[in-house]
């Protein structure tokens, strides 16, 4: 790794507004969406579910898997920059300053409201923790591969690509150009699968087009044997091992599995009392990514990962609002 290198993440994502809400079981179901699965909706489905929710207690955040990877970086006393494409409306100004707030530098010019919004995604927590993504991905589509800088990815020790970044051509380009930048400036790429459905639609891309230029892939269990068609976790952890340098895959309350140049190693998990799951895996992600450019090893990573996730899944939202100095101290020891 580049010591000289002043920043830790350069992180590529879409930039949604995440909007909170509690439900029963059955608001999931009247929508006709399968509980725990991410959603890509249009404007009148959005409307539907908000007009749905209007007596409901709403809570809104600045959002997207890698931006949520990003705030846990520098709540972990970490830095780094994030790309992602806002509208300048409302929801877009709350975000560009949700996130500065948080410690991370934006600077990516806003768009034209009259085109597309700002995206927003609407997750809906059921009582037993789990959470249904609705997401209008809006403005959020048009980042682009001029969007990218390369003297910004320069200053980071690692690059961060989110699968959902796939769902757009000019997204996927743009992911793409991050990658091969960061290659040529000694950037190591870090990729996360983001979601099963992302495994389904685009394994193949992924194979060929991704993982021959990343150092690291994010995943959890199910889309690493969905991914790699092995019925057991350690045999899919096998495979991808072959695959790719270092992968780290989230098992739930099990913790994670390291794998690093063919050995594999399993980190135990944190108890929680889960209140709310989203945002756990972004969160173990920019754990480890923290981790790891301040020269812990990868099982020290794999831990502090673990410890964020287990905290976050306690609160509602994909992030805490800080983090206690003796926390970070106890995981990385």
């Amino acid at each position: 790794m580049t010591q000289e290198k002043p920043l830790d993440v350069y992180a590529l994502g879409n930039a949604l507004v995440d909007i909170l809400a509690f439900v029963e079981d059955d608001f999931v179901a009247k929508l006709g969406f399968a509980k725990g699965s991410m959603n890509l909706i249009d404007t009148a489905m959005r409307t539907n579910i908000l007009d749905g929710l209007a007596n409901s207690t709403l809570k809104m955040a600045s959002g997207g898997s890698a931006a949520n990877s990003m705030v846990a970086i520098a709540q972990s006393g970490g830095n780094g920059i994030f790309a992602g494409k806002v509208a300048s409306d409302e929801k877009g100004d709350f975000y560009i300053q949700d996130m500065k707030n948080a410690g991370i530098d934006y600077d990516i010019p806003s768009g034209d409201p009259s085109i597309d919004p700002t995206g927003t995604s609407i997750i809906l927590t059921t009582p037993d923790a789990e959470r249904t993504m609705c997401t209008h991905l809006g403005i959020s589509i048009q980042l682009a591969p001029s969007d990218v800088i390369e003297e910004q990815i320069a200053q980071c020790k690692f690059s961060y690509i989110e699968g959902y970044l796939w769902t757009g051509p000019e997204t996927k380009a743009a992911a793409l150009k991050t990658m091969e930048l960061s290659r040529k400036v000694g950037t190591k790429v870090s990729f996360t699968f983001s979601d099963a459905f992302l495994v389904n639609a685009f394994a193949s891309e992924f194979k060929e087009q991704v993982l021959p230029l990343c150092d690291i892939v994010f995943c959890n269990g199910d889309e690493a044997m969905s991914f790699t068609g092995e019925e057991t976790l350690p045999s899919a952890a096998a495979a991808i091992g072959k695959m790719v340098p270092t992968a780290f895959i989230t098992d739930g309350k099990n913790g994670a599995i390291v794998v690093n140049n063919g050995s594999i190693k399993e980190v135990p998990g944190y108890q929680a009392e889960a209140v709310d799951t989203v945002g756990a895996g972004d969160s173990f992600a920019g754990g480890v990514l923290y981790a790891l450019a301040h020269g812990y090893d990868h099982a020290q990573a794999a831990r502090w990962g673990n410890r964020l996730a287990s905290k976050v899944v306690e609160v509602q939202g994909p992030r805490l609002n800080g983090i206690p100095p003796e926390l970070k101290a106890s995981a990385l020891s």
